[in-house]
């Protein structure tokens, strides 16, 4: 490895949230959002970041959001430090490759999770009782196996601690009934879509979550991330065989590398990452950005 990992970021502007992964600032009707190299999981932050990792993932979900815009407008603004106001020009350096200026929207309360295979939560809530998310699933399904058809299983979207996952019945009483089903149809279009070129690079889109927000005037957008290794679960093709745990090239090798510790309770703080782990991380991450001919510019 060649750089070392950027962990925080220190701008002289108003401040708008300091998410997991994300630090964003508020520059008034637009807002500035810099993807840093920290990585988390099991809502816990690492010690250790993954050199290069914010650039990968702002240059994925740039390359999504520009193959799905005839599916729904996305909150990008410029993707190009040479775009932004010229008082963020002094520090492009930093925040080239890793940063975008975006619309300000009004987030809405829900993650609009699409599951195609059966994996991670999902497959231990089957083992349990046959469903996922409270859906119905045909018996006899393996670990990892091609569910039926897609299925759409929304959760709230929390401050602290996980999701809670909900039916789609709940998100309509949330966000109201016209407005679940555009969420529900465009999400289902959008994995569709990852489906689709995923395949063409031989890849598989597991399953992913979306994030939407309002403009002012009731415009829809599709905002934060689409398909990243950080929210997406994508398996090798050719080694796939349900019933095994299929190579991954997103967050799932951390995962299981954490899972894998006795002297852990996925609680804060995090443990020191090795530097193996770093390093295969950083691997599969570089490898499911080059299948998309996607770079750290």
């Amino acid at each position: 490895m060649t750089t070392s990992p950027l962990l925080s970021t220190q701008l002289p502007f108003p401040a708008f949230r300091r998410g997991k992964v994300r630090d964003v600032y508020d520059l008034g009707a637009q807002l500035l959002m810099v993807a840093t190299d920290r990585i988390s999981a099991f809502d816990c932050v690492m010690p250790q970041g993954i050199p290069d990792k914010g650039k990968i993932l702002t240059q994925v979900a740039n390359y999504w959001f520009g193959s799905t815009s005839d599916i729904v407008p996305n909150h990008l603004v410029a993707t190009k430090v040479e775009d932004f106001p010229a008082s963020l020009h002094p520090f492009a350096e930093q925040l080239r490759g890793r940063s975008v200026l975006v619309h300000r929207t009004n987030p809405l309360p829900i993650e609009c999770v699409v599951r195609g295979y059966l994996a991670g939560s999902g497959l231990k809530e089957y083992a349990a009782g046959g469903t996922v998310c409270g859906i119905q699933l045909p018996p006899g399904l393996r670990m990892a196996e091609r569910l039926p058809e897609p299925i759409f299983t929304p959760a709230t979207k929390e401050d602290e601690g996980h999701d809670i996952n909900i039916s789609f019945a709940r998100m309509c009483d949330i966000v109201g009934f016209e407005l679940g089903f555009r969420l529900r149809d465009i999400s289902l279009a959008l994995y569709a879509r990852g489906v689709q070129l995923a395949a063409q690079r031989g890849i598989l889109l597991a399953d992913t979550k979306f994030e939407f927000g309002l403009l002012e005037d009731g415009g829809l957008l599709v905002i934060d991330e689409v398909l990243t290794p950080d929210s997406s679960r994508y398996w090798l093709a050719d080694p796939w065989t349900p019933g095994i745990n299929p190579p991954s090239l997103d967050k799932q090798y951390l995962r299981d590398y954490l899972e894998s510790l006795q002297d852990w309770n996925k609680q804060a703080p995090a443990p020191d990452l090795p530097l193996e782990i770093i390093e295969e991380i950083r691997s599969r991450y570089l490898d499911l950005a080059g299948r998309f001919g996607v770079g750290l510019d």
